[in-house]
């Protein structure tokens, strides 16, 4: 299916997550990732902490796993996926019958032109073509959520919370942006940017899985 410019380009803040290094431009390298390490109560990665537990509309949520999304050495954001125990399968993580959070902080600035289209390629090469098909009503509406943003800060953060009975619901830096995404599909390919077959970054895949630390 087709979608319109206008939908392609305000889907840019999370089309970060797929886009290779050339689209966002070079920047100086970084160094070389090192273990992520926990510290009273945090685990932290490339300077970013996150809590090891939080609570959320009621529920005790644990951090299965925090990394870096690296290209080639340079950081692209930090980020950590909850749930009430701590996963390590990818289906776990797209799974819909209890709660999940994944949080993103940015570590470089984004430009939202032209990103919109390697966001849709991501889901498109995680579903088969039927299940693209069904969230497609979905990708319109994040489209909806981030249109008047142009850009992610380094320092500014999104997160992804999906709610059983509820839906999807978007925040950019703490504060909820447009209406609820219904429909566990979504969700459910919306992680698999992440956790897919080809997921952005495998050893961001792992990490944020409980194994190695990309950080």
């Amino acid at each position: 299916m087709q979608l319109k410019p206008r939908v392609l380009r305000t889907l840019a803040a999370f089309a970060l997550a797929i886009a290779p290094l050339s689209s966002f431009g070079q920047t100086p390298a970084a160094a070389a990732p090192s273990s992520a390490s926990t510290v009273t109560g945090d685990t932290e990665t490339s300077g970013v902490k996150f809590d090891n537990d939080i609570v959320l509309r009621g529920n005790k949520l644990l951090l299965s796993g925090a990394g870096t999304r690296y290209k080639f050495v340079v950081k692209v954001y930090a980020a950590g996926l909850y749930a009430p125990v701590r996963l390590t399968t990818p289906e776990a993580a797209w799974d819909t019958k209890t709660p999940r959070l994944f949080k993103v902080v940015m570590l470089r600035e984004i430009d939202a032109d032209d990103l919109g289209k390697l966001f849709t390629r991501g889901i498109e090469k995680n579903t088969t073509r039927e299940e693209f098909g069904k969230v497609i009503p979905g990708v319109i509406k994040l489209a909806d959520i981030f249109s008047a943003r142009k850009k992610l800060a380094a320092g500014d953060g999104f997160a992804i919370e999906w709610t059983p009975g509820l839906g999807t619901t978007v925040t950019v830096n703490g504060q909820p942006v447009g209406a609820v995404i219904e429909g566990p599909e979504f969700f459910s390919a919306l992680m698999k940017i992440w956790f897919g077959s080809s997921p952005a970054d495998q050893q961001l895949k792992d990490a944020l899985l409980g194994g190695a630390k990309a950080g």
